[in-house]
């Protein structure tokens, strides 16, 4: 039986992915996604068929096994006494490591450490890194196991507890076990926005991989002194509107950065879970977050 060709992001009108842009991020409710797209449903596609096309599809993005032999994972807590007490991630490290390896703090986006979070840890796990991927939402149970339920915690946080909660995981991975001293950030859309904001907070930190994450307030970019990679979509008004005053105040500050904005992609391009990715880009935009963490990160 033949496999039906992968769907992406142009099989979609633009409407209806920026439609699905503000559902994903809270602007509208499922059932205000409904209405919205009912009018691009045409034959047998229904509303609830583009939903469900353009929804994660975890199971079929998978790159590495949760069982890799060549990787060991587990979850680990940690101590966040200014956050929410305890917090709670997933960490994964090869099996076999020749010398100390350079840490990185996975962020999430917003919906919690879900398995596709989980498969990127393991991904650079496996380019030998210690990769570390805490869950925001630990202190309300942890992810659902649905990206609606998810969702809908997520609004429950008290985000200056979830950013002490992140600012604690990277202050216990300075001194982790097996880790070289050297320290990067890579995270998706929340996740974006929450790198930018530990850059801001750490003169410590190494390098940070925002992805289509909001911009920190001008007055705290002086603060950075990590190397920066910033990653946006062609497409994405909402994020990209605070890029130009973002940019000023890195280059007034003098902050060591690049941009990769490829063109045609989306808000979530770098997501191989669902249509919204590009597959090129996305390889493109891996390849030199790499670049930036073995140039920053590893000891020669």
């Amino acid at each position: 039986m033949s496999v039906p060709p992968r769907k992406t992001a142009h099989d979609f009108d633009p409407e209806v992915l920026r439609l699905f842009d503000r559902y994903v991020h809270g602007d509208i409710d499922r059932r205000g996604f409904l209405l919205g797209a009912a009018r691009f449903a045409v034959g047998v596609t229904t509303a609830a068929g583009l939903l469900a096309a353009l929804s994660p599809q975890f199971a079929a993005a998978q790159q590495v096994k949760p069982d890799d032999k060549r990787l060991s994972a587990q979850y680990i807590e940690f101590a966040s006494p200014d956050g929410y007490g305890m917090g709670r991630g997933y960490l994964a490290r090869p099996v076999k490591a020749r010398r100390k390896l350079p840490v990185v703090l996975v962020v999430h986006e917003n919906r919690g450490l879900n398995p596709h979070i989980e498969d990127i840890t393991r991904r650079l796990a496996l380019e030998q890194f210690i990769a570390f991927a805490p869950d925001a939402l630990f202190p309300l149970g942890g992810y659902p196991g649905d990206e609606d339920k998810a969702r809908a915690e997520f609004a429950k946080l008290d985000r200056d507890k979830t950013r002490q909660d992140f600012l604690a995981a990277a202050r216990m991975l300075r001194g982790i076990e097996g880790g070289n001293g050297r320290l990067g950030v890579v995270g998706f859309c929340f996740g974006g926005g929450m790198a930018n904001f530990l850059a801001t907070r750490m003169p410590d930190l190494d390098a940070a991989a925002p992805f289509y994450g909001s911009a920190p307030l001008p007055e705290d970019v002086t603060k950075i002194r990590a190397e920066m990679l910033v990653v946006l979509a062609a497409n994405d008004e909402r994020i990209n509107a605070g890029w130009p005053d973002y940019e000023a105040a890195l280059k007034k500050a003098g902050v060591r950065y690049a941009l990769y904005k490829p063109e045609g992609t989306q808000h979530g391009f770098n997501n191989d879970t669902t249509p919204r990715y590009d597959e090129a880009s996305a390889r493109e935009a891996w390849s030199r977050m790499l670049a930036l963490f073995e140039r920053r990160l590893r000891k020669r």
